[in-house]
């Protein structure tokens, strides 16, 4: 694919594009405006002057681990093998999910496994089960690249890690480049596409929605997470109208509140017990445009909408993996199952 006319803008490095586009565009320059734009960027653009980064060594407790990342307010951290004397691994709310639903059995019963377990005894079960090696990136390679990773290994987050020190600079998401591509990518030609419904242009999930009642227990919905692999779930009534948003992010909040132990609660009480800084249900509708759906997840910062209809019943999410994997890598013919 031959890249469009080009003019100097910035500098790479300064935080923003380097080129705009110089003229008209035909329609098919017009479908590759945002994937000729991450394949300008390098990842280090997209790396905030400022951010907070978390690091746990494989020997700490499983449940300090987990306690630190509530206490810190990230959602992951890179391992650091001391023995090795390399990074070896995320350790997410995934860890977190996984521990409890394997091994939670009753409120009357304590979850040893997160009480005494270290990292590293976690990751010698897991590795058992999961091909779970560091997967991470250069700074100087391009944001598309760094797209095609997090959607080709389906991970939510990607450290950037300097190959010369072996250190981690940053931890790049779905989130951080939506944002960079919404703030920079607004100096370039609107694409004619980005006026076309959400029903026409079929970016989102639309069969085989996760839910979960919100009569169910947690546990129930942990077991959703794990079984279907997904990062947030719509929670229904028993019409099927969204009520409420419980993402990955509301279960570390059990280790918050310390309520972990108890996981035959109901939905209900979980939603009603959880802090109000948790994300709500943010919904949109097959009638709005593309572009309307991105600015309103750019600018609530979440990771996804709840499709819904005229009486929001949950019809589809549309998620940041939906708007990236159709906005940069359907552009190279690059399909991510």
């Amino acid at each position: 694919m031959e890249p469009f006319a080009e003019v100097p803008l910035f500098e790479v490095g300064d935080g923003g594009p380097s080129w705009i586009n110089s003229g008209p565009l035909s329609e098919a320059e017009d479908r590759l405006v945002y994937m000729n734009f991450m394949k300008s960027h390098c990842c280090y653009d997209a790396i905030p002057t400022s951010s907070k980064l978390v690091v746990f060594d494989t020997t700490l407790e499983v449940k300090k681990a987990f306690f630190a990342l509530v206490a810190n307010g990230v959602r992951a951290a890179p391992l650091w093998d001391s023995k090795l004397q390399v990074f070896v691994g995320m350790l997410t709310i995934t860890d977190f999910i996984n521990i409890l639903q394997r091994y939670y059995t009753s409120p009357l019963v304590q979850i040893y496994e997160l009480e005494e377990h270290k990292i590293e005894t976690w990751r010698e079960i897991y590795l058992q089960y999961s091909v779970n090696s560091l997967i991470s990136i250069s700074p100087d390679a391009s944001l598309f690249e760094a797209v095609y990773s997090l959607l080709k290994h389906k991970i939510h987050r990607l450290p950037v890690i300097d190959p010369l020190s072996g250190n981690v600079l940053h931890i790049l998401t779905h989130k951080r480049i939506l944002k960079f591509l919404y703030i920079f990518g607004s100096l370039l030609p609107k694409p004619r596409f980005l006026q076309k419904r959400i029903q026409e242009v079929a970016i989102g999930t639309f069969k085989e929605i996760a839910t979960v009642l919100i009569s169910a227990t947690v546990y129930d919905a942990l077991s959703v997470f794990v079984e279907r692999r997904v990062s947030a779930l719509p929670v229904v009534d028993q019409k099927g109208k969204v009520v409420a948003l419980y993402s990955r992010f509301d279960v570390i909040n059990l280790a918050a509140q310390k309520s972990y132990n108890n996981l035959n609660m109901s939905m209900q009480e979980a939603l009603a017990s959880r802090s109000c800084s948790m994300e709500g249900v943010l919904k949109c509708y097959p009638y709005e445009t593309l572009q309307t759906i991105i600015d309103r997840i750019a600018k609530a910062e979440v990771h996804r909408l709840v499709l819904v209809d005229s009486k929001d019943v949950v019809q589809g999410i549309v998620s940041l993996s939906d708007l990236l994997q159709a906005l940069i890598l359907n552009p190279a013919d690059i399909y991510v199952p």
